[in-house]
């Protein structure tokens, strides 16, 4: 009961701190702001972005459910379960400051220390476990997490003027083809359709996002590969 109120609490102030960000806003600027400043081609439509109000929906319900039902982790696994999400709460809050505070390095650290804290949390439950009271809302945050790192190195990439020697919209393409294969690896190997199509939702958003011709058929094409893929998966592994 303590775990699960420390838990609770700590969600509460990610949220708070969060709508705080765009409100106040943190450093009289917003986030969209921030990322409007330098144009980076990977970085997805706005609309993309509410993805995060599902996410906390998703997790308000699985500790909702923890409560409701405790946990059939066990008791070690339960304790450990609450210093890793306590951690990511902390991690999420440290990352709008620092993102918001123009601290670009630092924030690009802190969104990789909660990808592998994500990734431990995820980790946790079986491979195929689709409940809302096990691994399905950290199938959506992992998958959005794991976009957002990509978005936040080249956007820090960008902003100090650090190039890898290619044109950015080759760079770009690259990187959706990295994003695309993790998508289906981690379709195949933890059989999670929701981890991969939040890479569909979010490529899908970079091509709606630009005008380059390559680009925008090269993001639609990697979104319907995942898609299909996904798809295929599913009804293989149903069979």
């Amino acid at each position: 009961m303590i775990n699960w109120l420390i838990m609770q609490l700590a969600y509460i102030a990610m949220v708070v701190v969060n709508i705080l960000s765009n409100t106040l806003p943190f450093n009289n600027q917003t986030a969209a702001e921030i990322s409007n400043r330098i144009d980076v081609l990977i970085t997805p439509a706005s609309y993309v972005f509410s993805i995060w109000a599902i996410i906390y929906g998703l997790l308000a319900i699985w500790l909702y459910l923890l409560f409701k039902k405790y946990t059939t982790l066990g008791k070690e696994s339960y304790s450990k379960l609450t210093f890793l999400f306590v951690l990511s709460c902390l991690l999420n809050i440290s990352w709008l400051f620092s993102f918001h505070y123009e601290k670009f390095v630092l924030s690009t650290f802190v969104i990789i220390a909660l990808l592998i804290v994500i990734i431990a949390i995820y980790l946790l439950y079986p491979v195929g476990d689709r409940r809302f009271s096990g691994r399905l809302p950290f199938s959506i945050y992992l998958g959005w997490i794991s976009v957002a790192t990509i978005v936040n190195i080249s956007y820090t990439l960008k902003y100090h003027g650090i190039s890898l020697g290619i044109d950015e919209v080759t760079g770009t393409i690259i990187l959706l083809i990295i994003a695309g294969l993790i998508a289906i690896i981690g379709r195949y190997r933890a059989n999670d359709p929701y981890f991969a199509l939040v890479f569909v939702w979010a490529i899908v958003g970079v091509a709606q996002s630009n005008e380059n011709s390559t680009l925008v058929l090269a993001a639609y094409t990697i979104a319907l590969v995942i898609f299909i893929i996904t798809i295929a998966l599913f009804f293989r592994k149903k069979k």
